[in-house]
């Protein structure tokens, strides 16, 4: 890679860590938020349903935006909008319908970082199987330190203190990115595209439904797997002397912290996977792996059932880079920054549905149904990415990777 590619590469990994810090603090705080202002959990769940629609609702947009100034610019707003958005919800954390609004005003920017971070990558990028994974792996390094930072601040100087980090961590975004500039003077190849003709191919066609309902399990486990660990999790934790004394919160983000650390490995594995076998079998793999793990979660007790949610969320969060090729693969360059915006449209757009859903599951069976129900989420979408193995034509993708892989082209961070 030359000097504005790695540029851009380490721009959009620590975008990336900062988008998923942004909206996985609030899940940490669900507990103590119920607790501060005396509402339900499922009440305190329904604050976020505007974040996280919006997240998703305004990704399409936003890559069309994209498409036309570039990613640069629209990056910067990104960085700007959510820091003013978490600066406000820290002043009225404790009034419901103003922090839902800062919450939405979050969700509304930060739906701007993966339709013009992911744009970029997939048309610069020389290696966008390993690119991806190396993005991915910053993203999870966001969702591990998100739990953690949240329970540590929260138990130190309270919630306030949880948003004006994320303001703080905004606003640090924005200077790397001033003070680290990258352009590009070429227009992006159509060389790695399967698809360059008019019209939407069909492999794209199954992938959006496949991930609009992967979206809802991911959105899902994000909100649900720390209370599922404090509520559940403590009897185990505590035989551990180490946990002894500290809070029920604490040692959920903790171990919350711990399962998204893996997941940067499971980010790296999957780009490993999809450079070295054909893109579409790996994707099929890695989420025919995923459900039954979820599923067995709701039939098996105590450490085991942990076990079995964190093998889940690893094959869960794996296979993103994988998907992420592939979404490349089967556009255009030209309108590759809307493909990714209509991606994530349906993956936390309509994903965002997760937040009902599980608000529901919560109320009517308890925590512990949560992760049985987005098992069966999960079989739906092997039964759809099935049908991709059906197809024919020879897969680019795999084809692409292969010859990128026999040059060995640097990859640098």
């Amino acid at each position: 890679m030359n000097r504005d590619q790695r540029r851009m590469l380490r721009v959009t990994s620590l975008g990336h860590l900062i988008c998923h810090f942004n909206m996985l603090v609030f899940p940490a705080l669900v507990l103590p938020l119920s607790h501060g202002m005396g509402l339900k959990l499922a009440q305190v769940l329904e604050l976020s349903f505007w974040m996280y629609l919006l997240f998703g609702l305004t990704a399409l947009p936003w890559g069309y935006l994209a498409d036309r100034f570039g990613g640069k610019p629209l990056l910067s707003l990104f960085f700007l909008g959510s820091s003013l958005s978490a600066l406000g919800a820290c002043f009225f954390v404790w009034q419901p319908m103003m922090l839902s609004l800062f919450l939405a005003g979050l969700g509304l920017f930060a739906g701007i970082y993966h339709p013009a971070a992911l744009g970029l990558i997939s048309t610069r990028a020389e290696r966008v199987s390993m690119a991806m994974g190396i993005n991915g792996m910053w993203g999870n390094l966001g969702l591990a330190l998100a739990p953690l930072a949240a329970g540590l601040v929260n138990w130190l100087w309270g919630v306030k203190a949880a948003f004006a980090l994320i303001a703080l961590v905004n606003f640090f975004g924005l200077v790397v990115l001033l003070f680290l500039p990258f352009s590009f003077a070429d227009k992006p190849e159509e060389a790695m595209s399967e698809e360059n003709g008019k019209g939407i191919p069909w492999p794209f066609v199954i992938m959006l439904l496949a991930m609009t309902l992967s979206g809802m399990a991911y959105r899902g486990t994000t909100l649900m797997m720390p209370a599922f660990f404090e509520l559940k999790g403590q009897a185990w934790l505590m035989e551990f002397s180490l946990f002894k004394g500290l809070s029920g919160n604490l040692l959920a983000t903790l171990l919350s912290s711990f399962i998204y650390l893996a997941g940067m490995a499971a980010q790296i594995a999957g780009g490993m996977v999809g450079e070295r076998f054909e893109s579409k079998k790996a994707y099929f793999t890695f989420h025919a792996i995923a459900a039954p793990c979820a599923l067995l979660s709701g039939l098996v007790w105590g450490s085991l059932s942990g076990l079995m949610v964190m093998l889940y969320v690893f094959f869960l969060l794996g296979m993103q880079p994988i998907e992420n090729t592939l979404i490349g693969r089967y556009t255009p360059a030209r309108l590759r920054h809307a493909a990714f915006g209509l991606k994530f449209v349906l993956v936390f757009g309509v994903g965002s549905l997760a937040v009902s859903l599980m608000g529901y599951v919560e109320g009517a069976y308890g925590v512990e149904a949560a992760f049985p129900v987005l098992g069966l989420i999960s079989m739906m979408v092997v039964l759809i990415v099935f049908s991709l193995l059906r197809k024919k034509k020879p897969d680019t993708a795999c084809a692409a990777d292969k010859i990128q892989k026999a040059e060995k082209p640097e990859l640098q961070v």
